[in-house]
């Protein structure tokens, strides 16, 4: 997720596009039909997603095997585009430090997205999978045999992805997609036009020299594209918007597509009564100061009130960490009123996702006011508490109502690639189909095959 201050590019182009909207009237993309460009984008992507179907397994494997390959061969291609988006997002001034963050590459980043791409070339088959067989009717007196059903996995067909100004996503989704069988649309941040552009050209190439269409998996350039194709609820079957909860609002109220919500992350850590503070030192540190522009860091510290209770007591000491650690803490209500925390900057606010090295800090009485604060605060993405006690630990993993909770264990861990999928298009908090980080099998439908031999339904009376 972005931090809260930052604003979609699409939510600019909904501003225009329902600009001369009577009022309460429906959103344009609900009100028109997509535009013959939009339509041409997804229409196309879906023919050539059947002929990404109609490759062996083999092959597909071979595919993503070769976009991994092209993506280091052409590292200095890719870097090069990317200082150029750096560059450029620089000399305007005004990118939050958060979105620069996710937007620059690091050394080494691309051998980690090709290796991310490999891993998912190498998971288990997901289509054609058996999810359920069983007889339907018994041998008939025609001598039809028995009819049996089989409920397989199938490709969703094809997908919109809108995403934040950060490079390695495109190859994780792209790679996502391409081995579930899917074309996907994928419109990116304008900030990494650059940089998309080059590591779309290897899928592209390796897409070509497979005879899958380029079309496949094609970049979206335009905020009214973005606008046309959530129009186009014929043709494109799920919309995945990463990002802020502005961008996945404005999503879900602008299109009939099914919408699989990436919500902003406003991640907790309780650090319990009997908490180890070693332990709790180390995951706080790493779930704030880690990636703290990511989605799955730590921006709310819960602590047991018994650890204030003296002037030397372990609370005073963590909050000496963080501070020692460049954590700027925000005092909650509560905390506010201990003494020894006066001097701290307070806030009222307890739903914020600051994507910077600040935490918010209150004191909760026990693991039940924990529960309560973060059903009632968090954006129900990823929580963890530190405890020593396996009856707290276990009320909290049962009882918190998030996509992800952890015990004893960094927030950092919500993710795709340290689930085992290999990558992730998206981080899901949402309760239908798939929730948490979203691999492959979120990516998924099913189709049911009927072999028979004759038979009839005859009324069945």
């Amino acid at each position: 997720g972005n931090s809260s201050s930052s604003k979609n590019t699409t939510m600019a182009a909904a501003g225009d596009a329902n600009a001369n909207a009577p009022p309460n009237a429906a959103p344009a993309s609900l009100r028109a039909p997509p535009s013959a460009h939009c339509s041409h984008l997804a229409s196309s992507a879906r023919t050539a997603s059947r002929v990404l179907q109609s490759l062996s397994s083999e092959k597909r494997v071979a595919l993503l095997l070769r976009i991994a390959d092209l993506l280091e061969e052409r590292t200095n291609t890719i870097m090069a585009a990317n200082a150029d988006d750096v560059a450029r997002a620089d000399a305007q001034g005004t990118l939050p430090p958060a979105t620069r963050q996710r937007l620059a590459l690091k050394e080494g980043k691309i051998k980690q997205v090709a290796a991310g791409t490999r891993a998912v070339a190498r998971q288990q088959e997901p289509i054609g999978r058996v999810v359920r067989r069983c007889k339907v009717m018994d041998d008939d007196e025609h001598g039809s045999g028995s009819l049996t059903l089989e409920k397989v996995t199938a490709p969703m067909g094809v997908l919109l992805v809108i995403f934040e100004a950060r490079p390695d996503a495109l190859p994780q989704i792209a790679s996502l997609a391409l081995k579930a069988g899917n074309g996907a649309l994928l419109k990116g941040g304008r900030e990494a036009t650059q940089s998309n552009k080059a590591i779309h050209a290897c899928i592209a190439q390796a897409l070509t020299e497979f005879g899958v269409p380029p079309a496949c998996i094609t970049l979206v350039d335009t905020r009214d594209e973005v606008d046309g194709l959530l129009a186009c609820h014929d043709t494109i079957d799920m919309v995945v918007p990463r990002g802020s909860n502005q961008l996945c609002t404005y999503v879900m109220e602008n299109t009939k597509i099914p919408v699989l919500g990436h919500a902003d992350g406003v991640c907790h850590v309780y650090v319990d009564k009997e908490a180890d503070p070693m332990k709790a030192n180390r995951i706080l540190v790493d779930a704030k100061t880690d990636y703290p522009a990511a989605c799955n860091a730590a921006e709310t510290c819960l602590v047991h009130m018994d650890h204030f209770a003296n002037p030397h007591g372990y609370g005073h000491r963590l909050l000496n960490k963080l501070t020692e650690e460049g954590i700027k803490v925000l005092a909650g209500p509560r905390m506010r009123a201990i003494a020894g925390c006066a001097q701290l900057p307070t806030t009222e606010d307890m739903h914020v996702e600051y994507g910077d090295l600040t935490l918010m800090m209150e004191v909760v009485d026990d693991v039940d006011a924990a529960i309560a604060h973060i059903n009632a605060n968090s954006s129900s993405h990823t929580e963890c508490v530190v405890t020593e006690d396996e009856a707290v630990r276990e009320k909290f993993l049962n009882a918190v109502d998030s996509a992800c909770v952890f015990a004893n264990c960094s927030t950092r861990f919500s993710d795709g690639f340290r689930f085992g999928l290999g990558a992730e298009v998206g981080i899901s908090t949402s309760r239908l189909h798939a929730r948490g980080p979203v691999g492959i099998e979120g990516l998924l439908t099913t189709k049911t095959y009927i072999r028979g031999g004759g038979h009839v339904v005859a009324k069945d009376a």
